[in-house]
């Protein structure tokens, strides 16, 4: 009898062990990651099968570095992408009322600022995840995200709209309110995250 119960005891052993690694691995990684951070970094995501982001505590500690820097960029490109939005609204508004001399211009700016908006949200998106669950209840942040949809939402609408607009004029308005809606909740998300 006793000689059966060793290996369970050691496969008991061994089971806790394994239990108490994955425990202490988990703890590294929030309990709610969006879907792009958990592919990316989650426990079994593509940047874990490199040693250098093997799931440690060294390299998660590297990793909010690596965080920091993706988001710090990621606030420096909003800006620009706002101040690109701005610009393109005041031509596209031009256009709208006549000067289709400004129509080169509007779509030129429209390409510069689809690189930079769709780069900053690549930069949050694609960032690693944050150490620890977000609290329960209100916060900038919280705020940032839902208006972060509305904007990316409308940005999509606008540049479908866009191109459809010279064959039927009468999209115009759809257009110019998605573009507005892109600009207001992307203005929005910024003003929330810095105050």
């Amino acid at each position: 009898m006793v000689l059966f119960s060793l290996p369970l005891m050691a496969q008991g052993d061994l089971l806790s062990e394994l239990e108490q690694q994955q425990k202490d691995t988990m703890k590294l990684l929030p309990h709610k990651m969006l879907f792009t951070q958990r592919m990316l970094w989650g426990n079994r995501g593509l940047m874990r099968h490199f040693n250098s982001f093997a799931l440690t505590k060294e390299n998660r500690e590297k990793e909010l570095k690596i965080r920091r820097t993706m988001l710090v960029i990621h606030q420096i490109t909003g800006f620009t992408t706002l101040g690109l939005m701005a610009a393109q609204s005041y031509v596209g508004w031009q256009v709208y009322n006549g000067n289709h001399s400004l129509a080169e211009t509007h779509e030129a700016l429209a390409g510069v600022t689809d690189v930079f908006y769709f780069t900053t949200a690549s930069l949050a998106l694609f960032a690693p995840p944050k150490m620890i669950d977000e609290h329960k209840g209100y916060s900038s942040i919280k705020v940032h995200k839902a208006l972060a949809i509305i904007h990316f939402s409308s940005m999509i609408a606008t540049n479908i709209l866009g191109p459809m607009v010279e064959d039927n004029p009468q999209l115009k308005p759809y257009h110019r309110a998605a573009a507005l809606t892109a600009f207001g909740s992307l203005f929005a998300a910024m003003v929330i995250i810095k105050f």
